[in-house]
Formats: C-alpha cells, sequence, structure tokens
C-alpha cells in the first residue's frame, strides 16, 4: 500500500480557487453541461415510444436505457484517475465534446452522464471546501431542473418535428459550453511527456474492470427479459464477470501504481458507508424515473404532459432541496444532519407511495412526489461533499469517480430488479391473449382497440405491477438511512495529506490537522484579483504536535519565515 501512496503523492495538486468574477463563468458553463446532461438523459424516455416505432424496435428499445447505465458505469471508474494523470481540464473538454458529437449524431446518450464525474471534480479544484456545499447545492438543482424541462423538450419535438430534432438542439449548446471551458477554466498541469502519462495508466485495471461490468449487467438487466435466467449464456457471462471482478480486486491491491479503486478507501468506515448509499440511492432513483410515469400513463392513462406535469413538484422540490441544504452546509459547516433528514424524508416519500392506485388524485400524489423530491435534494450532493470531507487531495478525484461507479452500478441493478418484479406481476395478472404486454412496456394497446372488460384487467395489471415496484424502493432507502449511523460528521475542514505509511489506511488512529491550504485571493484589498501561490500555514499548537510526531513533519524555520 506503502507504493500506491507514494504513487499517489506525485500526482500534481489541481486545486486553483477562481476570483469571483472568473468563477461565476466557469460555474455558469459548468453547471450548463450539467444541465445538457440530464436533458438528454431525461428527454430521452419520452421519445422512446416514438423512437421505438420509427427502428421498429419496440420488443428490444429498452436497451436504450440499458446501454447506457452499463456505458455509464464502465466509464466513471475510469475518468476519476484519468484526470489525475492528463488532468481534469484536458479531460473533461475530451468527454464534452464527445457528448456534442453523440448528440449531433443523433442519440449516443450514454456519454452524457459521464459528466457527471467531471462536473463534480472540476468544481470541487476550483471552490473552497468550506464553500463546496453552496455550489454543489446549485449544481444540484441543475440536475432536478435538467429533469422537468429534458420531458417536455422532448416532447415538443416529438409532437412537433422530429425526436431527430431535440439531440440536434442540444449539440452547438454542448459546443458553447466547451469553448467556455477551454479559455476560462484553467489547467494547473506541469507538462509532461506523453509516455511518462501513459505509464500511470492502469491498463489491466481498466481491461479486467470493463469486462466484469459489462459481463455482469448485461444478463442482470436482460435475465428473464431477453434470456432466460438458467441458459448458458447468462451463466457463463456471469462466470467470466466473476472471475474478471476478482482479477480486478486483486490488480488494485497488487499490481496497479496508481489503481482506478484503491482498495484503502474501504478501510474508512464512513467512506464505505457513503459508498453503500450510493448503491441504493442509485437503484431507488433510477427506478422511480422510470416507473413512476409507467404508473402515470399506463396504468392511470394520462398522457405523457400529463406525466411530465405530475413528475415537476418531485423534480422542483429536488432543486430546492439542493440549492437549501448546499447553504446550510456552507453555513453551519455540517452535512449530516441534511443527510439524514433527506432520506428519512425519502423513505417516509417511499412509503406513502405504496397508496397509489387506480384512483388517487393527481392533489394526493403531487403531496407525496413533493416529500420524495425533498429528500432527493437533500442527498445527491450532501452525500458527495461528505466524501470529499473525508478524503485528502490525492484521492479527491478517484473517490467521486467510485461513487458514481456505485451509483450507475446500482441504477443498472435496481432497473434490473425492477423490470423483473414488474413482468412477473404483469404476467400473473395480465389476461391469456395480452401475455405480451409483460415483455414491451411500449407496446400498450389502445383503449378503444381493447374490450372495455379486458382493458379494465389490463389497467389494473400495471397498477399492481407499479405497487410491486413502488414496494422495493421501500427498503432500498430505509437501507440507506440507517448508514447514516455509520458517518461521522467532521465539519468541511479539508483532511490534511499524511505519509504514504498512514494515508487513508488507518482513518480512524489520524488525528485531523488544523492546517489549511489556503489560496490568497487579493481583490479586496484593493489588489489585481490574481490567484497567488497555495501555500500551507499553521499556527503554533499544530507546530508543536507535528514535532512530537502526532502531525505531518514539522516545517522548517527558514521556509515558514518565507511562507510568512
Amino acid at each position: 500500500m506503502g507504493r500506491h501512496g507514494n504513487a499517489e503523492k506525485s500526482l500534481q495538486d489541481q486545486t486553483n480557487i477562481l476570483p469571483i468574477g472568473q468563477l461565476l463563468v466557469v460555474f455558469s458553463g459548468l453547471a450548463v453541461s450539467l444541465l445538457i446532461c440530464f436533458i438528454d438523459q431525461n428527454g430521452l424516455s419520452v421519445a422512446l415510444p416514438t423512437i421505438s416505432q420509427d427502428l421498429n424496435a419496440q420488443q428490444t428499445i429498452s436497451w436504450a436505457g440499458t446501454s447506457a447505465l452499463i456505458a455509464n458505469t464502465v466509464c466513471t471508474v475510469l475518468y476519476g484517475r484519468l484526470s489525475d494523470i492528463f488532468g481534469r481540464k484536458s479531460v473533461y473538454l475530451s468527454v464534452l465534446g464527445l457528448l456534442s458529437i453523440a448528440d449531433l449524431l443523433c442519440g449516443l446518450s450514454q456519454n452524457a452522464a459521464m459528466l457527471y464525474v467531471f462536473r463534480a471534480v472540476a468544481v470541487s479544484d476550483v471552490v473552497t471546501l468550506q464553500d463546496r456545499g453552496k455550489y454543489q447545492g446549485i449544481l444540484g438543482s441543475c440536475v432536478g431542473l435538467g429533469n422537468v424541462i429534458g420531458p417536455f423538450i422532448a416532447a415538443a419535438f416529438v409532437q412537433n418535428t422530429s425526436w431527430r430534432d431535440f439531440f440536434y438542439l442540444l449539440c452547438p449548446l454542448a459546443a458553447v459550453c466547451l469553448g467556455i471551458t477551454w479559455f476560462l477554466l484553467p489547467s494547473k498541469m506541469r507538462p509532461e511527456s506523453m509516455k511518462t502519462q501513459v505509464k500511470k495508466i492502469d491498463f489491466y485495471g481498466i481491461l479486467t474492470s470493463t469486462i466484469a461490468i459489462i459481463f455482469v449487467l448485461i444478463p442482470v438487466s436482460g435475465g428473464g427479459l431477453y434470456f432466460e435466467w438458467d441458459s448458458p449464456m447468462v451463466i457463463s457471462m456471469l462466470a467470466i464477470g466473476g472471475c474478471s471482478f476478482i482479477a480486478f480486486l486483486f490488480i488494485q491491491w497488487k499490481v496497479a501504481l496508481l489503481p482506478m479503486m484503491p482498495l484503502s478507501l474501504f478501510k474508512n468506515r464512513v467512506i464505505t458507508a457513503l459508498f453503500t448509499q450510493s448503491f441504493l440511492l442509485g437503484a431507488a432513483y433510477q427506478s422511480l424515473l422510470y416507473y413512476l410515469p409507467l404508473y402515470f400513463q399506463n396504468g392511470r392513462g394520462w398522457t405523457p404532459i400529463e406525466s411530465a406535469l405530475l413528475t415537476m413538484p418531485m423534480v422542483l422540490l429536488q432543486s430546492a432541496a439542493s440549492i437549501g441544504s448546499g447553504q446550510y452546509m456552507s453555513r453551519r459547516n455540517r452535512y449530516l444532519e441534511v443527510i439524514c433528514t433527506g432520506f428519512a424524508l425519502w423513505t417516509l416519500g417511499s412509503g406513502l407511495t405504496l397508496m397509489f392506485d387506480q384512483n388517487t388524485s393527481k392533489g394526493v400524489i403531487c403531496g407525496v412526489v413533493i416529500i420524495v423530491g425533498s429528500g432527493i435534494g437533500c442527498t445527491f450532493q450532501p452525500t458527495l461533499v461528505a466524501m470529499q470531507a473525508h478524503t485528502t487531495m490525492s484521492k479527491r478525484a478517484v473517490v467521486i469517480s467510485v461513487r458514481n461507479f456505485f451509483r450507475c452500478g446500482g441504477g443498472a441493478v435496481g432497473l434490473a430488479v425492477s423490470a423483473a418484479i414488474l413482468q412477473a406481476v404483469l404476467k400473473k395478472n395480465l389476461p391469456e391473449n395480452y401475455q405480451y404486454l409483460a415483455h414491451s412496456t411500449y407496446s400498450i394497446p389502445k383503449q378503444d382497440s381493447v374490450p372495455a372488460a379486458d382493458w379494465d384487467v389490463i389497467v389494473n395489471a400495471y397498477i399492481k405491477a407499479s405497487h410491486a415496484v413502488f414496494i422495493l424502493h421501500v427498503p432500498l432507502v430505509g437501507l440507506s438511512l440507517l448508514c447514516c449511523l455509520f458517518i461521522k460528521d467532521k465539519g468541511l475542514n479539508k483532511p490534511e495529506e499524511k505519509n504514504a505509511s498512514t494515508s487513508m489506511e488507518a482513518p480512524n488512529a489520524a488525528t485531523e490537522s488544523t492546517a489549511s491550504t489556503q489560496v490568497d485571493i487579493d481583490v479586496e484589498a484593493g489588489g489585481n484579483g490574481e490567484v497567488d501561490d497555495i501555500h500551507d500555514t499553521q499556527d503554533q499548537p499544530q507546530k508543536q504536535e507535528n514535532e512530537k510526531g502526532l502531525g505531518s513533519n514539522p516545517v522548517p524555520e527558514k521556509e515558514a519565515k518565507s511562507q510568512t
């Protein structure tokens, strides 16, 4: 493990706290790029019925969402370390360019969610940890806003022009964000030869993790729907995926110089609890996004526009709660209360969704989804801030990457389990001549083409199937709430960088330094607003602790004078 610590200490510190004017412009570009991501992601779900008809893919169109989640899971575990090696700006611009090209090519939307990692990493390098909650809260509101307007924009294009124009719209917007970031987001990476950078890449980890994720998630996502669980293909794919995952863990432990998923992270109880929450909330959130509209449209017979309107209170409260929780964390310097409140509200709201039936009024539905949205807004970004508060600089990017790996993986598993539950309940309750509906949620017939008696049975089957999926959400979110018992709130003070022998190996025994990394921005003093060099400042008691061997190495007297 010491070898890993030495390699991580050799990484360049990419922290570059920006003047407020430049920060606002860069931050706006990052926020808009995140907004584009979620417009792309959530607008696609509205367009899928039309796309499936145009491409004659009614039986397989659900793979559009499944393939995106699999691709996201594969890529999120890669890009944290790649941004350490090649720089945040370079990797962020590369993926933003891929998003623009993908939208231009009409819908390779799985590239959109890759930006989530870099949005989080980029913002963690241009604002201080104490202010990060505030800015992450604002960015979290962009998630909610994208969830709101994405379906409406897609529905407008589908009904008035073509679903292809939806993607053409996003292409130039992504290109504008790329230009803003290119010119205004600074990079502190020192020039290195390509050979030196390539040597740091964990190629064996990339290979084994990719094989493991693909060979596990494909059968898990399609088992029972497209493949029989006991088929030779499913069994062999799961076996290959499991062996590849074991090989990946061994490589991260013994082989990789800069592992993509440092196993030392899991020695920190708080980080492990937050990773567990990320997996569980990913499963619950993705399932909710996919199957709540199914209840509205197939179970209640409402139009896509009505479905989007009923979802709006949830995402609006998600945005408001995200901004409010960010402000609270920045002002109070705490995050645990926000996370606990969020999961408590989400658990309550998930329980209340079990009341949804054929006669539930729209007012009751709005009240329940408001509670759910408030809980979601208090969990997504605050859990990310909590991870950064328990992580040193050298692991900042990779912990975000691993967090999003668990979130995307949880989403894929949650969708797979939800689909299996939905299919089983539909098969049990649908009439014999309508059993095909269990295999394609987009093939529900029009009401006027079905006898009234059969139609009532079909609608009732979808109500029961949706209810069964909603039951799944309660334990998922409830377990996330229980994980809060293992989270210790240490405030928003940046953890100190320790020697390789103690860095993240024994977090419970390590003492938290009062030293702070400061960046002087000479604005209020009448200066030119430029960012001065980063330097460490330590008070006298901490210096005495260092001399006793309790902290990091003491600062030489000559060096201390030069810093002052």
